[in-house]
């Protein structure tokens, strides 16, 4: 395990290199956590959870099926929320578009959000239906714009998106690590991910709302509780860009490392999760920082999109090329499973479809990937 003083040599070999990192081309290949059978690597084994008593738990038997490709010929689908007739929006990072998508292989332009202005990792990114869609139709799209990140609010009617207002303004900005992950929490309120834009030390600073996950109403203003009353609920993060709610209402955040360790956390309120003094595991305790549930090597990872279903979290890796399975118990995570290795390329979102299936979306016309002729592809995964 690095220490905070080698994370921080290492953030300073430059942006291209954090570029290469956070999107899937680390510098390394020793992963260290245990892979499945069809793994490209047999890893060594490492505990996958901090060190506490008791059983891991376990995750289910049998591998997931993909069952279906829900839609093809995209172009870097990176959100996707689900009406209440089961087809979904879905918006494409690169071409400012909103897709609506019914599930039967049929793709329709319902909008775009011209404020968007695509480069680099950012661009059209999150998008959350209002926990009272069926009322107001309303719907929240996380984006890159010439000036900053940014949380706006629309309206779809079912015809089509209408009424953009910026709710939130003056997110950070990177040609990388721009968050962009957006989730109704069971509190009614709206958590968003932010990444450091390449400016590791935003991420403790806590008048900056970069490196962040944040907590805000429907308004765009700071959610009651929030630890000194800002939008910022958590601090010390790299580059999150999946958020997920379990069975219990917990939050789970996936998170781009920089060479050495990916990580999936627990997020608490008013928590630090220690980048850039710590990547992954801190090396002792008493730093103040919290450890994430489970560490992989970035070769196996390099995580975006998490969901979760059926007492698991489903993480997508970009550069790792597959999808993770983490078995949950309460506050604990188990031992991770993979699944697809190299079958699909990089997979960027995963989202629990309300059939009980996942949609798993492909992002091989990202920049880094190799596109297959049918890529960028929506699959439905049957767990």
């Amino acid at each position: 395990m690095r220490s905070g003083r080698a994370s921080r040599l290492a953030s300073l070999l430059g942006t291209a290199l954090l570029a290469t990192a956070c999107s899937g081309e680390p510098n390394t290949s020793a992963p260290t956590v245990t892979a499945s059978a069809g793994s490209e690597e047999s890893p060594t084994p490492e505990p996958s959870t901090p060190s506490s008593s008791g059983s891991t738990p376990d995750a289910p038997s049998g591998p997931p099926e993909v069952t279906a490709t829900i839609a093809e010929g995209l172009a870097v689908p990176w959100g996707i929320a689900f009406l209440p007739d089961g087809s979904a929006l879905v918006t494409e990072r690169d071409t400012e578009r909103v897709l609506l998508v019914p599930g039967d292989g049929s793709v329709q332009e319902v909008g775009r959000i011209d404020s968007a202005a695509p480069e680099g990792e950012g661009g059209l990114m999150g998008v959350a239906l209002s926990p009272d869609f069926a009322q107001d139709q309303r719907v929240f799209f996380y984006l890159t714009t010439a000036e900053d990140n940014r949380i706006v609010r629309a309206t779809y009617d079912g015809s089509g998106i209408a009424d953009v207002e910026p709710i939130l303004t003056g997110i950070p900005k990177g040609f990388i690590h721009d968050g962009g992950r957006l989730a109704f929490g069971p509190d009614g309120f709206l958590y968003a991910s932010t990444g450091e834009t390449g400016e590791p030390d935003l991420a403790q600073d806590r008048g900056s709302l970069a490196g962040k996950v944040l907590r805000i109403t429907a308004d765009g203003e700071p959610a009651p509780g929030n630890p000194g009353g800002t939008p910022v609920f958590t601090w010390g993060h790299r580059n999150v860009q999946g958020l997920a709610f379990d069975d219990t209402d917990r939050l789970w955040a996936s998170e781009f490392g920089d060479s050495t360790f990916d990580e999936l956390n627990l997020i608490e309120q008013g928590t630090n999760y220690g980048w850039p003094e710590v990547e992954g595991r801190a090396e002792s305790g008493g730093t103040g920082f919290t450890d994430p549930q489970v560490v992989w090597r970035t070769s196996e990872a390099s995580p975006s999109g998490l969901a979760f279903l059926d007492g698991s979290l489903w993480l997508g890796a970009l550069r790792g090329t597959r999808l993770w399975r983490v078995p949950v118990d309460g506050a604990r995570a188990g031992q991770p499973r993979d699944f697809f290795v190299g079958d699909y390329g990089r997979l960027r979102t995963v989202a629990t479809a309300p059939d009980g299936t996942l949609w798993v979306t492909t992002s091989n016309r990202d920049g880094r990937g190799e596109p297959a002729a049918r890529d960028d592809r929506i699959l439905q995964v049957t767990p």
